[in-house]
């Protein structure tokens, strides 16, 4: 975003000054039992993921694939910083994309998983489980930026 607004037209632009932004959560499959309230603390996190974490953990985790999707880099920046990606990482499903990591929790082929905030509600046989704290990752940010020209309703937005 930063080369954008020194561009020649039609790419000329401000750049918005609010980033929308959003969180990592942990889910669980609708069936497990609901927390007695969505917490955002280390002990938490280890109770959501309890399935798939340590020697003997039968189940798996699901999230963006760390190497190509940015929901998975969050997930191990996040579990890294918590200490929980030794044990998480043997037992992860890289998927292409948050979408489809919500779908392996739906389906139970995955106990687990690690997505975006928003995208979350968007998934009917999934729960809430925990949130990340937002220091535990780099900032979630979604940048926007205004062209020449733009609507009212862009303006506002």
């Amino acid at each position: 975003m930063d080369g954008l607004p020194g561009r020649a037209p039609p790419c000329r632009c401000r750049v918005a000054p609010r980033a929308r932004g959003n969180r990592l959560v942990v889910v669980r499959h609708a069936s497990a039992a609901p927390p007695q309230g969505v917490l955002e603390t280390v002990p938490a996190l280890r109770n959501a993921l309890a399935p798939a974490t340590g020697s003997n953990a039968p189940d798996r985790v699901a999230t963006g694939d760390p190497a190509h999707v940015p929901a998975g880099r969050y997930a191990q920046a996040a579990l890294t910083r918590l200490g929980l990606w030794d044990d998480v990482s043997r037992r992860l499903v890289r998927a292409d994309n948050v979408r489809s990591a919500l779908l392996f929790v739906e389906r139970g082929e995955a106990a687990a998983g690690i997505v975006y905030a928003t995208d979350a509600p968007t998934a009917r046989g999934v729960q809430v489980m925990a949130r990340f704290p937002r220091a535990s990752h780099p900032p979630i940010r979604y940048p926007a930026a205004l062209v020449n020209g733009a609507s009212a309703a862009a303006h506002e937005f």
